[in-house]
């Protein structure tokens, strides 16, 4: 008897093909139609790993390496044979733990804790292995076991952290990933075989090694990898606070929470954050002649809060500090550029009066008195409302805005009367080992639950302009990064716990038509991860009160 015929429609083609075909066979007949390799397919409002087969009529589209959770589903895999070939090469018995610690540039830095030298010759060694890997195209398969078997699996991989992981998991089956005898847990999809992984590069880097991949936009291309050392400095200091707390994973946290140990977690948290904000204020006021402080970091860093709680500091040393916010300076509304679609682009540098900016702050350094402007962004318009600021010898002026790091937005300023601060919330908390928390996720979900609150967007809302802000970044605010005095990490390390008990009603709110649905859902098995806790315990004064309110800031 004849297998049953399916009939498939990718975009405006319809196909026959048996009954149990998989996806990656439709994916192969239809990839001379992509730009880009694919790696996933979606129907049926859900995405598709390309190894599942597919048994009824339906409707496809594909994810390629371009799209958000194709290059994501690239990098994890990859990540997967780089640590099935750290096993293959150093052996288990000597491993204690393989951490993928976090992201920098198109880079992921791990570490290994054992009984192994990571040198240069270590990981050139461990790059033959991945290379031998990948061109024996083994396929990567996935099985849903119970939880209890799971838990047993990897308590004999020595995978502690994914044993403690699951004690809070609700769903009592879990899906284990293999390739070739070696089984490992990830959050998220995987491509359906090894061979798939067709760019990327592996080096020594400080006291680990890098994962080089290539950018979104540009696969199969490998660019030169930038060290980013502040920003690695500071990355790696909070992962030594989380390791100092004992908090170096989302197990971890939830265990901290069930013991009732809430309060302390969240003081010790705090304390951090403030003795952090207080020796950045001691060296500004150590320092002759500054009168600008220069704040910018991407969207949801909480930078208002830390520019008040930063003057509160600078207060306790001796100086006089004025908080100005650089949006003040945007250009009247119908002066204002515009990008490729039509729309007014606020977030480019033209958007600013860049010109009056300058002579402004250039009078005020020469010691003249000024009137300074405020936008009002209902009618587009720059208004003068009589406040004059003349500055004194104590005096600083706080300016806080996207631009704030460019030199370009204030040229005509002595590089001797600034201090440039870049504030992010650079997530250290990892799932698990081996699957890390993008620091974009947290920022995400810290400014769903604040433009729900003060501005009453839909979840829906917030997520469907997500990527436009995250190009504004990388256009305006990243490339800066490096060039700051300090750099302030503003996340807090039980965050997510806390911001939980308002993202999850907002995230369940998207229907399944919405074309954000699948973005929500995703984000809703991510937060499935934690144990919440109230936020009576957040201080008023803390950052997270910026999101979730509370905060005794004007934020």
């Amino acid at each position: 008897m004849s297998k049953k015929e399916i009939r498939v429609t990718v975009g405006d083609v319809v196909k026959e093909y048996p009954a149990g075909t998989t996806y990656e066979t439709l994916a192969k007949d239809f990839q001379k139609d992509c730009d880009a390799k694919i790696v996933l397919a979606s129907t049926g409002g859900k995405l598709r790993e390309l190894n599942k087969k597919i048994n009824d009529d339906c409707e496809v589209s594909f994810n390629t390496v371009k799209d958000v959770a194709g290059y994501k589903t690239y990098r994890r895999t990859a990540t997967f044979i780089m640590i099935k070939a750290i096993r293959d090469v150093a052996g288990q018995a000597v491993l204690n733990k393989i951490k993928v610690e976090f992201s920098m540039g198109r880079g992921i830095y791990n570490t290994i804790d054992g009984d192994v030298e990571v040198n240069e010759d270590f990981v050139r060694k461990i790059k033959a292995r991945m290379d031998e890997l990948i061109a024996a195209d083994l396929p990567i398969a996935k099985e849903s076991y119970d939880l209890d078997d799971a838990v047993e699996l990897f308590r004999k991989e020595g995978m502690r952290d994914k044993e403690r992981l699951f004690k809070y998991r609700r769903a009592s089956k879990v899906n284990v990933y293999s390739i070739d005898g070696f089984y490992d847990y990830y959050y998220g999809y995987m491509c359906p075989s090894t061979g798939y992984i067709d760019c990327y590069d592996l080096f020594p880097y400080d006291e680990g090694f890098i994962l080089h991949m290539p950018a979104r936009k540009t696969p199969g291309k490998l660019n030169d990898f930038k060290p980013l050392s502040k920003l690695f400095a500071t990355m790696k200091e909070s992962t030594q606070w989380g390791i100092s707390l004992d908090l170096e994973t989302v197990g971890a946290l939830n265990d901290k929470i069930c013991s009732g140990k809430v309060e302390d977690l969240v003081l010790v948290s705090e304390a951090l954050q403030e003795g952090k904000i207080s020796d950045i204020a001691q060296e500004i006021a150590a320092r002759d002649g500054i009168k600008f402080i220069m704040i910018a970091g991407p969207s949801s860093s909480g930078k208002t809060s830390f520019s008040h709680r930063l003057s509160i500091q600078l207060r306790a040393n001796g100086l006089v500090p004025h908080p100005i916010a650089l949006d003040n300076y945007f250009k009247n509304r119908e002066d204002t550029p515009k990008d490729e679609n039509g729309n007014y682009d606020f977030e480019c540098l033209e958007a600013m009066d860049v010109e009056g900016f300058n002579n402004d702050m250039r009078k005020l350094l020469a010691g003249e008195t000024v009137e300074l402007p405020t936008f009002n962004f209902k009618t587009g318009m720059r208004e003068y409302r009589g406040n004059f600021m003349h500055l004194n010898k104590e005096d600083v002026l706080v300016l806080e805005g996207i631009h704030g790091l460019n030199e370009k937005m204030s040229y005509a300023l002595p590089s001797e009367s600034k201090y440039k601060i870049y504030i992010s919330a650079l997530t250290s908390l990892n799932v698990d080992e081996h699957n890390r928390i993008s620091t974009t996720d947290a920022r995400l979900l810290r400014r769903m639950v604040r433009d729900n609150r003060t501005r009453g967007t839909s979840a829906s809302g917030t997520l469907a302009m997500w990527q436009s802000v995250r190009r504004g970044e990388e256009e305006n605010i990243f490339p800066f990064q490096e060039s700051a005095d300090a750099m302030f990490n503003s996340a807090l390390i039980y965050e997510l716990a806390v911001l939980k008990q308002f993202a999850e009603p907002l995230l369940f709110a998207i229907e399944k038509d919405d074309p954000e649905y699948l973005e929500a859902k995703r984000l809703l098995k991510f937060l499935d991860y934690f144990v919440s806790f109230t936020c009576e315990d957040v201080p008023k004064n803390s950052l997270m009160r910026e999101f979730i309110g509370g905060s005794i800031f004007n934020v």
